[in-house]
């Protein structure tokens, strides 16, 4: 488990959060699955949630920003010390700047961008709110990765940008590497490869932690949530990829391996 309660590092992916079309749905959904207690912000957050686990801040949950046809998802939002300054850099590196920096009351400043391999992802700039508050523990924010058709040059946007270096974990047909920090790993790049189907997007995948990988699946199905890829054994726990019963895709992974 890691607690923190002041700004992260500049890179580090430090906030999750789903836009849906119906709040009160996801909250339920979200809260059966992962026991998040879920406050509702002031008036002036346009509805936006804040979810906590045993206290602490772990993600967030707002409506859709668009068309009613934009679909639900969630978004990774990378640590910043000057959001003004980050988007300079994105645009100088080639990626898209969809939303300018701008400020979210008084907890901090965002921006909304595209890397060049077409995955979108938020940046943010604490003030008041820093970010996740608890990570790597059940229930709560566990790993963050970018996956998309440009691996090279995707890992050279980020290099550019955050200064990331990155830990080879490549295998024969796959494309994988770690995104480190100072020499510590804070996330993950990898490719989609032919084996993927072409419909499957560019995207910035976010993992929760769960105690136990199948019984996670049994309880998101039975909250009407539904199977994406079923569970696996990996070298760092048994995963799952799910959708809550609004179609926002997200991962599971469970440390302690497959149950018994």
């Amino acid at each position: 488990m890691v607690t923190r309660y002041t700004a992260w590092p500049a890179g580090t992916p430090c906030w999750v959060d789903l836009a849906v079309g119906d709040i009160g749905k996801a909250k339920a959904f979200y809260s059966g699955l992962f026991g998040w207690e879920i406050q509702e912000g002031p008036p002036e957050s346009g509805g936006y949630s804040m979810c906590e686990l045993n206290g602490r801040q772990v993600a967030g949950i707002g409506p859709k920003m668009g068309p009613d046809e934009m679909p639900s998802a969630w978004t990774t939002y990378l640590a910043s010390g000057n959001a003004d300054e980050t988007a300079g850099k994105i645009k100088a590196a080639g990626g898209q700047v969809l939303a300018e920096p701008f400020d979210v009351m008084d907890v901090g400043r965002m921006a909304v961008a595209v890397d060049p391999g077409g995955a979108a992802f938020g940046i943010w700039q604490a003030r008041a709110h820093s970010g996740i508050q608890v990570a790597n523990e059940p229930g709560a924010l566990t790993w963050n990765e970018n996956m998309s058709r440009d691996f090279e040059g995707n890992k050279a946007f980020y290099h550019a940008v955050f200064g990331y270096e990155y830990g080879d974990m490549s295998s024969e047909g796959f494309n994988y590497a770690t995104l480190d920090l100072a020499g510590s790993p804070v996330g993950g790049i990898g490719e989609l490869d032919p084996n993927f189907p072409p419909e499957v997007p560019a995207t910035w995948s976010t993992y929760f932690g769960v105690a136990d990988a199948d019984s996670a699946v049994a309880r998101a199905t039975g909250l009407g949530g539904s199977v994406v890829r079923s569970a696996w054994d990996s070298p760092y726990g048994r995963m799952a990829v799910l959708a809550d019963d609004q179609g926002a895709v997200f991962a599971i992974v469970a440390a302690s391996g497959p149950s018994e």
